[in-house]
C-alpha cells in the first residue's frame, strides 16, 4: 500500500465496506453489478453532452472522408469513412457454449474495430476523430477552410506548411498513440508521444517510421500522461490529447453506435425490449468504451445493455464505480499492481469524465486473467479467422463470468438478446508476436 488512508478510510475499512475488494486484490476474476444504475431519462438531462454532440461529430466525420480517403487509400472501398464490420461468429459462440458448459441464448457478432483501417484499432475512432477536429479549428481560425469546402484539399503541400507550425502530443500504452501519431504525422502536424513502460516495442518502431517522436517511461500509462500534458503545456503553439479528460475523443467513439445500428439493420435485426443489445467492451481508461456506451444509451435508451470488461490486474473503472472514488481510484493503493500484458488496458485510475458521465450507465465490470485472453486469440483465429490482440479477448470472456455469477445473469435478459463483443485492436500486429500469441493459446488450451 503506497498510503495510509485512501480518500480518508484505511484500506481495512474499504475492504470491510466492498467484500468484492477482497477478490479483486487477490487477483480473482469476478463480476460486478451496478446496483446504482440509472436510467437514460433520468441521468441525460445532468449530462454536459447529448444526442445534438454525437450528430455533429457524425457530419465532421463525413466532412474529413475525401481528405481521408485521399491520405489513406485503403479507405477507398468506404469513400473515407473510417469504419470496421459487424461479423456473427457461430463457431466461436458453439466453442464459447461448450467451453463453459452453457447454452447462450440469442446471436453472438464481433464488432471488428480489429480491422478498422488507418490505425489497426478502436483508437481510430477517437484519436482520429481529436486531431482532425483540431486541424478543422486551426484552418477555419485562418480563414484557409469552411464547411462548404471539399477537405481534400488539406492535404496540399500549403495546408501541410501551415499544421508543421503545431505540434499535437498525448500520453498512451499503445493503440492511441498509433491513432494520434498516424493522422497527425500525415496531416503535417509534428507530433511527439509519451509511451508507458508497458507499450509494446513494435508500436514505439512503427510511430518512429512515421517520423513521430516517441518518448519512453519506465513507469505506467498515468506517468507518460502527466509528463507529456507538462510538456505540451509549456509549448503555445502543442495541443496535447487528454485520454483521461477529453470530450472530443469521447465523441469520436460514440459515433459507432450510429454505424452498428445501421449494421444491425442490414442484418435484420431491430433492437428492442424483446430483443435487448449487449456489449461488452474491453476497457483501460474508459475514453472509447465509455463513447460507445453513451452512444448505444442515446440511440436504444434501456433496450441497450454495457458491460466493460477489465484485467484484473488492471480493475481502474470497476474500482472507481464500485468505491464511488471515480477518478480518484488508484488500483495501486488497493495493492493491485498494474501490470498487464493486455497493453491497451494497463491503467490505474479511471477516465473522471466517462466514470462520472457513462457510470451511472454501466450494467457490470467483470475482470480476466491475462492466461484466459490467449485461448480466446487462437479459437477466435481457427475457428472464425479472425486475428485479434490479447486485449480484445476480455471481450468474449463474458459468458465465463456469467456462467461464474448466476445473479449478473439473472439482471440481463439473455433471451433473444444480440450479443456484441467489441474486438479493440490488432490489425497491425506483427506476424511474428501474432504467431506468438496463437501458439500461446494453444498452450493454455
Amino acid at each position: 500500500m503506497t498510503q495510509e488512508y485512501i480518500n480518508n478510510k484505511t484500506l481495512k475499512e474499504w475492504r470491510s465496506s466492498f467484500p468484492l475488494l477482497k477478490s479483486l486484490m487477490a487477483y480473482e476474476p469476478i463480476f460486478w453489478m451496478n446496483s446504482e444504475k440509472k436510467t437514460v431519462r433520468s441521468h441525460l438531462p445532468v449530462l454536459p453532452l447529448s444526442e445534438v454532440d454525437i450528430m455533429d461529430a457524425e457530419r465532421r466525420w463525413h466532412r474529413f472522408a475525401p481528405l481521408i480517403q485521399s491520405l489513406f487509400p485503403e479507405t477507398e472501398g468506404s469513400q473515407g469513412i473510417i469504419e470496421s464490420p459487424l461479423k456473427e461468429i457461430p463457431k466461436m459462440k458453439l466453442y464459447l457454449e461448450e467451453e463453459n458448459e452453457m447454452s447462450i441464448s440469442g446471436r453472438l457478432f464481433l464488432k471488428c474495430d480489429n480491422e478498422l483501417p488507418v490505425a489497426g484499432s478502436i483508437k481510430a475512432r477517437g484519436g482520429i476523430y481529436e486531431v482532425l477536429k483540431h486541424a478543422e479549428t486551426l484552418a477555419m481560425e485562418h480563414g484557409m477552410l469552411s464547411h462548404e469546402d471539399n477537405y481534400a484539399i488539406m492535404a496540399s503541400e500549403k495546408f501541410r506548411s501551415f499544421f508543421q507550425q503545431y505540434g499535437i502530443a498525448v500520453g498512451s500504452t499503445g493503440n492511441l498513440g498509433l491513432s494520434i501519431g498516424i493522422i497527425s504525422a500525415a496531416i503535417g502536424f509534428r507530433v511527439t508521444v509519451h509511451m508507458s513502460a508497458d507499450a509494446k516495442a513494435w508500436k514505439k518502431d512503427l510511430l518512429r517510421t512515421k517520423g513521430v517522436q516517441v518518448i519512453e517511461y519506465a513507469s505506467d500509462y498515468s506517468k507518460a500522461v502527466e509528463e507529456g500534458r507538462k510538456q505540451s503545456d509549456q509549448d503555445p503553439m502543442s495541443y496535447f490529447v487528454d485520454d483521461e479528460q477529453s470530450k472530443e475523443l469521447f465523441l469520436g467513439y460514440s459515433v459507432a453506435a450510429y454505424r452498428v445500428k445501421k449494421q444491425l439493420e442490414e442484418n435484420g435485426i431491430t433492437i428492442d425490449k424483446e430483443n435487448p443489445l449487449v456489449l461488452y467492451l474491453p476497457c483501460g481508461v474508459g475514453g472509447a468504451p465509455g463513447g460507445v456506451a453513451f452512444g448505444a444509451k442515446i440511440l436504444f435508451g434501456e433496450d441497450v445493455y454495457c458491460i466493460f470488461a477489465e484485467p484484473t490486474h488492471s480493475p481502474c473503472m470497476l474500482l472507481g464505480l464500485m468505491t464511488g472514488l471515480h477518478e480518484k481510484a488508484r488500483v495501486q493503493d488497493f495493492q493491485i499492481d498494474n501490470m498487464t500484458e493486455a497493453d491497451g488496458l494497463a491503467v490505474g485510475s479511471p477516465s473522471a469524465l466517462v466514470s462520472r458521465i457513462v457510470g451511472p450507465w454501466i450494467d457490470g465490470v467483470y475482470t480476466v486473467k491475462d492466461s484466459e485472453l490467449y485461448p480466446i486469440l487462437a479459437g477466435l483465429k481457427d475457428l472464425e479467422g479472425i486475428k485479434i490482440e490479447p486485449s480484445s479477448g476480455a471481450a468474449l470472456l463474458g459468458f465465463k463470468r456469467f456462467k461464474e455469477n448466476h445473479s449478473a445473469m439473472e439482471r440481463i435478459p439473455m433471451r433473444n438478446a444480440i450479443h456484441i463483443a467489441w474486438a479493440t485492436g490488432g490489425l497491425f500486429v506483427p506476424d511474428d508476436h501474432m504467431e506468438a500469441f496463437y501458439r500461446k493459446g494453444i498452450e493454455k488450451k
